[in-house]
């Protein structure tokens, strides 16, 4: 409630309301001083020197700051450690998404004592894997075939996106590198006399 933006007396009536406990907006104010730490001490925590795989990605949400709701990016990154186990490895908040942001937050992983990542798994934002390489030179990124489906049908007609979603599955699905590349060029064959910047995009992706 605090972080929505509920102010201390807000959430002292709120609590009365639903459950008809007393709490004073002192007791809040104390509570939610302890969460902040706490979650500032999780947030700068040491982590492993070396993750498998990271998933990174920003989310959008409206979030009160300053006495405004504003539409924010919350950085979001997920890493799946050697043993497999998946774990959030921190949240971060800015107004917009930007490769000059991520590269901040992997520095603070690197500060954390991340020493090495073999797979980065991230959308297609500009600059993206420019900001990896400069912090974990050694790492694989692979772009997320979510975003990249996605942004193939963005500017593609309604009537069209079925069938073409279809042909794209098959370059995703296939079993074998070849059988993808055989499938990237008869989706070429038939798609790009309209839309020429969709196989080009998976080519270079």
């Amino acid at each position: 409630m605090y972080a929505k933006g509920m102010t201390t007396r807000d959430i002292q009536a709120h609590i009365k309301d639903l459950y008809g406990y007393e709490i004073s907006p002192e007791t809040v104010s104390s509570i939610t001083d302890n969460v902040m730490e706490r979650a500032r001490e999780w947030q700068s925590r040491p982590l492993e020197s070396v993750y498998a795989l990271i998933y990174m990605d920003a989310v959008f949400l409206k979030m009160r700051l300053e006495g405004h709701v504003r539409n924010v990016a919350l950085y979001t990154i997920i890493g799946i450690n050697l043993e497999g186990q998946k774990e959030c490895l921190g949240l971060w908040i800015c107004e917009t998404e930007s490769a000059k942001y991520w590269l901040s937050v992997l520095n603070e992983l690197k500060n954390r004592g991340v020493e090495d990542v073999l797979i980065f798994t991230v959308d297609n934002l500009k600059g993206i894997s420019e900001a990896i390489e400069a912090v974990f030179p050694r790492a694989e990124v692979q772009k997320c075939v979510v975003h990249q489906i996605r942004n193939s049908l963005r500017y593609v007609s309604w009537k069209e996106r079925k069938p073409m979603a279809k042909d794209l599955r098959r370059i995703y699905e296939a079993a074998t590198e070849k059988e993808g590349a055989a499938a990237l060029d008869e989706f070429s064959e038939k798609w790009d006399k309209r839309y020429p910047h969709i196989s080009a995009s998976w080519r270079t992706n």
